[in-house]
């Protein structure tokens, strides 16, 4: 009954799709309209990815230090590392340059050397008063050396932010407001403003000057994913029409795979746009992706309509075997695929949600399309040339199908020895592969941005923030001497850790006015004693609401305190251990019924985020084997037709883990969707091979090595050509910038080769090593659905 039923359902989407080609075409167009309009409503992210669910302890502890000391990702810096900046032009001009910030309604603070200032006291009115270090413009090399002296060695209070005392190298700080850092106005200042001043100063001065910062990298980077996006569509179209028109030797069919798939991108965008969803490095592989997924389907269709009519040369009938035999067929592999990408939603990350959700419609999306637009197109056609049906008998074609088939006859031990070797050494493999938590990692290496990073972190121990929050509950408890003496003891673990830069906080100032009280001498640069402490922290509060490098590390209750540190990038495991040592610092120094001490900040949000990833992608590769399993026992209706489909699709993903561990590619964001994304796409060929191979069962009256090497025979050419299109497809993401997209496109092109060789030598092998128990009758009589309906049903086509 269900056969027929499915039969009678692709014959009946036949009828309407031919009878009804004007219509359909119309609603296309209009659809394509409808979409094209959706365009306007995406949106390039400003933010970091953020791996986390929005309830997520972590994310709940960033948002309160947010909440209580705003946006911490504003920080610009500029830094030049030259021994010609201390001349009187150069340095004036570098000042110049700083000031010339202070111009911009984006910027909310800029701290350079001509804006620091000198805590002094004043004994009569028992204060401190600032007085700037430069008070005009230099006019000799004198003063030029007279001020780094000062700086350099009696004010260690500045150094290793604005400056190294030991390489010279100097540094200004831009702080954005902090309404607009997550904005596309950040974007606008940075791409158009900032990089054209600097641009035009270093041609003027000669000086080659660095620039880094988080709102600076976020920038570049998106900026960097917008710019790759085209790249990425442009490749893909070329390689997979290249390789189309090599299989087919047709401009014709070429152009049709084309006209189906651009329409798919534009679906895709439409549907970015619809859902309102921001434009991120996982939603920019979308649309070249569904590109190198349609084009298959494209091949599927055009193939089997080449065969039809090389075979009776009727073109109506042709059109209706391509929707009825290949419609089916092709609906059950794409929802396959889709599913592989659909378990994405059900993970807690918005980031993978969204990821999966528009990939999982873009998918059925493009299905559709190519199911309604190839067979209509054909029909206003003229019949194929000979010329493009040659490729049907390439004789190249046939002695690789040769060759799998002696292998399957011949050689079986060698295929279950070689897959039982694969998975010993994977597992080994498997073993040394690490987590990345790294913010920068997976950033383009030859872009300038990311060798600022470098020199940053070379010269100041970083540039990616992190925040350790001190709740003192009760106000004013910040200033507290027994709090205080807490932080610093802290802050020296900091100083000691040398993948953490110098940390900054309420106790630097209080330091700094203690110096200041003892007439400017560093050796005084300490926290005071308790007989000390009255007098100079009243002589600091007047001069502490003036200071605006600090203004923001004591809440204005002064319950909270803010310690601010930067981390060079370390992995994961590194981080975690200097957060471990951090912890075991803060248990022994602040008692908890006292303190209350947070560690937060954007570099620690996405370690962790990184390494929830990394359980998501076992809940989501179990599930995506579940569904798939689901999907399978459905078709075939055997447990233990489940297990021999799997075996060769999980085969792959274990030489494709096992190659990550000795080849040292991490799991990160990017990486993480391999296995998910090949095993939807690698399950596909399975389905086609059992399919076909039920089908050849029962025309050959259950003989089961006939059928095997029937099924073999028919499906591994469309197998190979998909294959080597899906192959070089992912491989275009290996053009990219990025590090992890370059793995991601890597890994997936090896793991569906992998998928190719697996099924087209192991799956068969099995079949037949255990035909008494799992390829019969009882088990492969009746499916479900017809994935491919049989040649009796081919008279039903004529009525």
């Amino acid at each position: 009954m269900f056969k027929l039923f499915t039969t009678g359902f692709w014959e009946a989407v036949a009828r309407l799709i031919l009878r009804n080609k004007i219509f359909i075409l119309i609603a296309i167009i209009l659809a394509t309209v409808f979409f094209s309009m959706q365009w306007k409503h995406m949106r390039f992210t400003y933010t970091e990815a953020n791996l986390l669910p929005d309830e997520h302890e972590v994310n709940l502890t960033y948002d309160e230090f947010l909440k209580i000391f705003g946006e911490e990702g504003n920080l610009i810096v500029l830094g030049v590392k030259d021994s010609s900046l201390f001349s009187v032009e150069l340095f004036n001009a570098w000042n110049n340059l700083a000031q010339s910030f202070k111009d911009f309604e984006e910027i909310e603070t800029v701290l350079s050397i001509k804006d620091l200032q000198k805590l002094v006291k004043n004994t009569e009115k028992e204060q401190f008063e600032l007085e700037p270090f430069v008070k005009d413009s230099i006019t000799s090399v004198a003063q030029i050396e007279e001020l780094q002296k000062e700086l350099f060695n009696k004010y260690p209070f500045y150094d290793n932010f604005l400056f190294n005392a030991k390489t010279k190298t100097i540094r200004t700080a831009l702080y954005l407001k902090k309404d607009i850092v997550n904005t596309s106005v950040r974007k606008d200042f940075i791409i158009n403003d900032l990089q054209e001043k600097i641009q035009r100063f270093e041609e003027e001065t000669g000086l080659d000057v660095r620039v880094s910062g988080m709102p600076y990298i976020r920038t570049l980077n998106s900026q960097n994913i917008v710019d790759e996006i085209g790249l990425f569509i442009g490749a893909a179209l070329f390689i997979t029409s290249l390789i189309f028109f090599l299989f087919f030797r047709s401009f014709r069919a070429t152009f049709i795979s084309l006209i189906v798939v651009c329409v798919g991108v534009m679906w895709t965008f439409g549907i970015i746009g619809l859902l309102n969803y921001e434009i991120t490095v996982l939603t920019a592989l979308i649309p070249p992706l569904i590109i190198v997924i349609g084009i298959p389907n494209c091949i599927f269709l055009i193939n089997k309509y080449q065969h039809e009519v090389k075979s009776h040369g009727n073109k109506v009938k042709s059109l209706q075997r391509v929707i009825t035999k290949i419609g089916n067929a092709t609906l059950m592999t794409n929802v396959t695929t889709a599913s592989g990408f659909g378990t994405f939603i059900l993970t807690e990350s918005q980031l993978l949600k969204e990821f999966g959700i528009v990939a999982s419609l873009s998918i059925l999306a493009i299905f559709i399309l190519c199911l309604l637009i190839i067979p209509i197109i054909y029909t206003f056609l003229p019949y194929p040339k000979d010329r493009h049906l040659e490729h049907l008998n390439k004789r190249w074609i046939g002695g690789f199908v040769d060759w799998m088939e002696r292998m399957v006859k011949h050689k079986k031990i060698t295929i279950y020895v070689t897959a039982l070797v694969l998975i010993i050494v994977s597992m080994i493999g498997m073993n040394q592969i690490r987590i990345s938590g790294s913010l920068i990692e997976d950033m383009p290496k030859n872009k300038q941005f990311f060798k600022d990073i470098r020199f940053f972190e070379k010269e100041f121990n970083g540039i990616m923030p992190l925040e350790i929050m001190v709740n003192t509950k009760r106000p004013k408890g910040v200033m507290k001497l027994s709090t205080l003496k807490r932080i610093n003891e802290l802050e020296e673990l900091i100083v000691e850790t040398p993948e953490l830069s110098k940390p900054i906080s309420v106790v630097s100032l209080v330091k700094y006015s203690k110096q200041a009280y003892y007439n400017g001498n560093p050796k005084y640069y300490q926290l005071p004693t308790s007989q000390e402490n009255s007098f100079i922290l009243s002589y600091a509060k007047n001069s502490n609401s003036n200071v605006d490098l600090l203004k923001n590390f004591v809440d204005s209750t002064g319950q909270y305190a803010r310690i601010t540190t930067f981390m060079k990038d370390i992995g994961t495991d590194k981080m975690e251990r200097i957060e471990e040592n951090l912890q075991n610092k803060i248990d022994k120094v602040f008692p908890k019924e006292r303190y209350d001490v947070t560690m937060t900040g954007k570099a620690l949000v996405f370690q962790k985020g990184t390494k929830y990833l990394v359980r998501n992608l076992i809940i989501s590769l179990s599930l995506a084997i579940f569904l798939i399993s689901l999907f399978m026992a459905y078709l075939f209706r055997s447990f233990r037709m489940i297990i021999v489909s799997l075996i060769p699709n999980l085969l792959p993903l274990l030489v494709t883990a096992g190659l990550m561990g000795y080849l040292g590619v991490p799991i990160k964001p990017s990486t993480i969707l391999v296995f998910s994304i090949a095993f939807g796409i690698s399950v596909d060929d399975t389905i086609h091979f059992l399919a076909k191979y039920r089908q050849e069962l029962q025309a050959n009256h259950w003989k089961i090595r006939k059928s095997v090497y029937a099924a073999l025979r028919e499906t591994g050419v469309s197998m190979f050509y998909t294959s080597i299109v899906l192959f070089f497809g992912f491989s275009v993401f290996t053009i990219s910038s990025f590090g992890g997209t370059v793995a991601l496109g890597a890994l997936v092109s090896i793991t569906l080769l992998f998928a190719m060789l697996s099924n087209l030598l192991l799956l068969p092998s099995l079949l037949l090593s255990l035909e008494r128990n799992i390829a019969n009758k009882e088990v492969l009589r009746k499916p479900t659905i017809d994935i491919i309906p049989s040649e009796d049903d081919d008279d039903n086509d004529d009525k």
